[in-house]
């Protein structure tokens, strides 16, 4: 991975803060999230509680806050030093390359917009019609495919499209796949690994929008073909503002810079367009950057790395499982999906209650039951719709209300939070 590393001497270490601490305190973790007493939080796909690990690492750090890359006082240069850090630190968790760039955004929906903002004059970006807005409006001269019904069928459509793009126009013209790796809807995994092959197959580049994936299972860019990946913090168990799009170099180098002002030039001149921009991470991080959040970001991925992922995914299948059971003997309660019931996916499960209005649903949860979990069409509407039809069709209901629920797990999710859910939906009024 590219970096700005910068080698500075590490002032003295400072006391170290208080430990936050979660409500019901106990040997704690390090991936133990934070939350409030008797409040059910089922709403992790919209954004992740706030991990230990990432408060610890905000807490250490605050009493050396200063300017990042903008000064040589002890609090500058420390600043400096964990930022960069930090950036090697994601880099590593997302399995980046040497030639590979981290730029650090607000979150996966600005690291898609600097993205479509830096692919070459002429590119064609293929999508699906599945994805969340943010990776469905910002790219330009898009060729949208229909949503697919399984994963082959996403390969066979892909490849399809491919074909068609190669044959009908030059063949050296770029093209762009972006995809999303697991679904903002359904918490259906997508084939990326095959995605990212066909792609390659036919002389295009693929981006995938793994702001739902990478919490709940590895992401490695090297290993699994993948150009380009973004991601947000708040999906991660850190706090809002910081995301990273992390990927090949080439063309974000020779893109415009996303942002004009301090830190994305080597030098400004007295006329008006004398300006020498950047190259590398610099490049697109004009202004001074969110240095806690990219520091609690990191901690996490640390944490993450550090843990054992496959027992973690063992248990939030379990739980996954738990809750789709539950759901399916719920008679009024009917499941969205994309592929077949048995496909994989992470812990996200959209539904609807027939008869009854979905944001009424979730409010009556919230108000006497203290459970919180979304409803809506979850910034995904054209899918969402499809979906919402689909599950008409398949269930025989002409009751089904015009948006959905969804409920979604993670890290601090329990037996007992699912349990309350379903006792909860089984005793609406």
């Amino acid at each position: 991975m590219r970096s700005a590393l910068v080698a500075v001497s590490s002032p003295a270490e400072s006391p170290a803060p208080p430990r936050p601490t979660t409500p019901a305190d106990h040997a704690a973790g390090p991936l133990d999230v934070l939350g409030v007493p008797d409040l059910v939080n089922l709403d992790y796909a919209a954004t992740a509680p706030c991990a230990r690990v990432a408060a610890d690492a905000v807490a250490e750090l605050l009493p050396w806050y200063g300017s990042v890359h903008r000064g040589a006082g002890s609090l500058s240069q420390r600043s400096t030093l964990a930022y960069e850090r930090a950036r090697q630190t994601i880099g590593d968790f997302l399995g980046t390359r040497a030639e590979d760039e981290v730029i650090f955004t607000r979150n996966t929906t600005d690291a898609l917009n600097l993205l479509a903002r830096a692919v070459p004059a002429g590119t064609t970006v293929v999508t699906f019609g599945g994805e969340h807005h943010a990776n469905l409006l910002p790219w330009p001269n898009t060729v949208r495919l229909p949503v697919p019904d399984s994963p082959d069928a996403a390969i066979r459509g892909l490849a399809e499209a491919l074909r068609e793009l190669r044959r009908d126009s030059d063949r050296a013209a770029p093209i762009l796949v972006a995809v999303t790796g697991a679904s903002n809807v359904t918490g259906e995994r997508w084939p990326v690994e095959e995605l990212a092959a066909m792609a390659h197959r036919h002389g295009a580049r693929i981006a995938v929008d793994a702001a739902q994936l990478a919490p709940h299972a590895p992401v490695d860019i090297a290993a699994s073909g993948i150009d380009y990946v973004a991601v947000s913090g708040h999906k991660l168990y850190a706090p809002f503002g910081a995301g990273v799009l992390a990927g090949r170099a080439d063309w974000l180098d020779a893109a415009a810079p996303y942002l004009l002002g301090g830190g994305a030039t080597v030098g400004v001149g007295s006329a008006t367009h004398d300006v020498r921009w950047a190259t590398g991470p610099a490049r697109h991080e004009a202004g001074t950057p969110n240095l806690f959040g990219a520091v609690a970001l990191a901690a996490v991925c640390t944490a993450l790395d550090e843990a054992d992922r496959a027992e973690l995914h063992t248990r939030e299948q379990e739980l996954l499982a738990r809750l789709r059971t539950g759901l399916d003997a719920l008679p009024d309660v009917v499941e969205l999906r994309t592929f077949g019931a048995d496909a994989p996916r992470v812990g996200i499960v959209s539904f609807v209650v027939g008869g009854r209005d979905s944001a009424d649903v979730a409010t009556e949860l919230a108000r006497r039951h203290g459970i919180g979990l979304r409803d809506g069409l979850f910034c995904a509407h054209p899918l969402a719709r499809r979906l919402l039809t689909e599950a008409a069709g398949r269930s025989g209901r002409t009751d089904l209300p015009p948006t959905a629920l969804r409920a979604s797990i993670g890290l601090g999710s329990t037996t007992d939070h699912v349990d309350r859910l379903l006792d909860a939906l089984a005793d609406l009024g």
